[in-house]
């Protein structure tokens, strides 16, 4: 409560006490049988302090075993201490609620005989039977209630800092593939911004078709592709206008062979650019003899949910390839595996293979609809570029 009068009321924990007198009052009930007989003895009678020692040294031996012997002993591993001070707390409460009957007895000026109908040597017959039972329940009840919370209260921590950790994971991957998609957007502007250079002193008719395509791509990173996910078929588009821009870089004894086998993808959906650095590797390290065989081979299929990605290049010689490899196995493949892993873990399967003749990427992909791409626990939203 926030009135300070009432502090020490809850300081204390004396709001426990009506749960104690409730509990000692059900404990008489069921033994004499009779829950009006054993509220007129407890209100009515002088047996009134029986049940205030009941009550009250059995709260002092519950607190004095949770908030001190637990903390200071058990907690701390000291085992035999800890039983040994349990028994001697739980005989010792006993003691004194023995000292009740007498006091009762007092009370109601006769002597101890004549009040409970037993004779005065029959005290450690009471403490056996009444006394100390009643308080081993009691020891018993409380260490329930109180290891049943604690553990509700373990759980709730446990929960909430796992519920933490995945929020700081999520966090940590929408980062990450803000990072990872940084890094590749502006090779990807330069790589254009290049081609249309070089085109402009080769043949500006061509320039003027690769400022409109590149004008096409442009305007498809910026405002299309801010999603996670985007639709397969847009993709596709991007690729083969992409792949045109390309080609027209190319020299004419450069020979590019795309197939793109005609897709049905319905709501099936791929991250965004995800194919772009194999088809731009592949421009990018091809072959350049004057005499010799130099091409490109993309394959692009679907079979059900399934992408299957075939891109190679010849290479010049071993060396070459060893270079692309290298390039592959720096940043380039490095930030495409990474993205993999975050975005389509165990549902995809990469291999890059090299020799003197040609580099080969193949990637097969397992793609999801779109109702299942947009679940929120599944994919990380990025923001917009």
């Amino acid at each position: 409560m926030d009135n300070p009068r009432y502090e020490w009321f809850f300081k204390y924990k004396l709001y426990h006490l009506p749960f104690w007198m409730l509990y000692h009052y059900l404990w008489w009930a069921l033994g004499i049988g009779s829950i009006w007989e054993a509220a007129n003895s407890i209100f009515f009678s002088v047996y009134s302090f029986k049940y205030i020692f009941y009550v009250l040294f059995q709260a002092l031996g519950v607190y004095f075993n949770l908030y001190y012997l637990i903390p200071k002993f058990l907690e701390k591993g000291r085992y035999g201490a800890y039983v040994s001070l349990l028994i001697l707390t739980c005989v010792s409460t006993a003691a004194f609620i023995i000292s009740g009957y007498y006091a009762s007895a007092w009370w109601s000026d006769q002597t101890f005989e004549e009040l409970y109908k037993v004779s005065s040597d029959q005290y450690f017959y009471l403490f056996k039977t009444n006394a100390l039972p009643s308080t081993v329940a009691s020891m018993t009840l409380a260490m329930s209630i109180k290891l049943t919370k604690n553990w509700v209260q373990a759980q709730r921590k446990q929960q909430a800092l796992e519920r933490k950790q995945q929020v700081l994971e999520k966090e940590k991957l929408e980062t990450e593939l803000k990072f990872l998609k940084s890094q590749f957007n502006p090779h990807f502007l330069f790589n254009s911004i290049n081609s249309i250079f070089v085109l402009i002193h080769k043949n500006p008719d061509e320039a003027s078709e690769s400022l409109a395509k590149f004008s096409d791509l442009l305007r498809y990173q910026l405002y299309e592709c801010n999603e996670q996910h985007i639709p397969l078929d847009r993709e596709l588009a991007y690729l083969e206008n992409f792949i045109e821009l390309a080609k027209l870089r190319q020299d004419h004894h450069v020979t590019v062979s795309v197939n793109l086998e005609p897709i049905r993808s319905g709501n099936l959906t791929i991250a965004p650019f995800l194919l772009m650095p194999f088809i731009e590797n592949a421009f990018k390290h091809v072959s350049q003899h004057p005499d010799d065989s130099n091409w490109i081979s993309i394959n692009i299929a679907l079979k059900e949910y399934q992408l299957q990605v075939d891109i190679a290049n010849s290479t010049a010689e071993l060396g070459e390839s060893l270079d692309v490899m290298s390039h592959y196995g720096g940043i380039g493949l490095k930030n495409v595996r990474r993205r993999l892993d975050l975005l389509y873990p165990e549902k995809y399967d990469l291999s890059v293979q090299t020799n003197d003749q040609q580099f080969k990427v193949h990637l097969t992909l397992e793609l999801q609809p779109q109702a299942y791409a947009t679940q929120p626990d599944l994919l990380l939203k990025e923001n917009s570029i």
